[in-house]
């Protein structure tokens, strides 16, 4: 079938007059409120990243005040508890240096006041001996010698010397030293019967123990 060309013209016409077509200025790409919408968009997420963005330095700069101030705390107890062990290390030396000189005074004049105490002693022997050389009665003389020998054994008691009971007493050899051993039934047994050297202790300490003779069983 064949169409003539004014059949043909007509048919485009009324395709270009077809209202269902879309217009093709309904939607501009390059039109005002697309670019609009577009700049406002833009705007508030800047506007977002703004926001977020200012409370993380706000709070990077608070720790960090937080750390400086914590750092000076520690480093102010620090030197506190420094000056404190250089005193008491100062202190300690100066006690050691103090224990040593006392110790050394000691050892060294220790016996100081003992001395001072027997020169009254020994003064007294010396006017003794003078006094022996004119003297002809022989009580006189034990009368000196006794007198002398009991201001010697004041002064030593008064020093804390003290003198172990032996005689009659049960044998302990903390305090006693048995050179004898008699057989024998008047005293009970492990008794000791005479002491032949004193002994002497000073507080609870023994300076020398007493020899003694000690009875045993028959």
């Amino acid at each position: 079938m064949k169409h003539n060309k004014h059949e043909i013209e007509e048919t485009k016409d009324q395709s270009s007059n077809n209202p269902f077509k879309p217009s093709e200025d309904v939607e501009d790409k390059n039109s005002p409120i697309s670019e609009n919408a577009d700049n406002s968009s833009g705007t508030v997420s800047d506007n977002i990243d703004e926001n977020n963005t200012k409370p993380d330095n706000e709070n990077h700069s608070s720790e960090n005040k937080s750390d400086v101030n914590q750092n000076n705390e520690l480093q102010k107890k620090y030197e506190e508890l420094n000056n404190q062990y250089i005193r008491l290390a100062a202190d300690f030396d100066n006690f050691r240096k103090r224990q040593a000189q006392e110790r050394e005074n000691l050892l060294k004049y220790g016996a100081e006041e003992t001395m001072k105490k027997l020169l009254e002693v020994l003064d007294n022997f010396d006017r003794g001996l003078k006094a022996i050389e004119t003297m002809e009665d022989a009580q006189q003389i034990k009368d000196s010698y006794a007198l002398v020998c009991n201001q010697m054994n004041d002064v030593l008691t008064k020093l804390g010397l003290e003198v172990i009971n032996s005689e009659g007493q049960e044998f302990d050899p903390n305090y006693h030293e048995a050179v004898m051993q008699t057989p024998t039934s008047e005293y009970p047994e492990n008794t000791v019967i005479t002491q032949l050297q004193k002994g002497y202790k000073l507080g609870d300490k023994v300076l020398r123990a007493a020899l003694v003779n000690v009875a045993t069983a028959e």
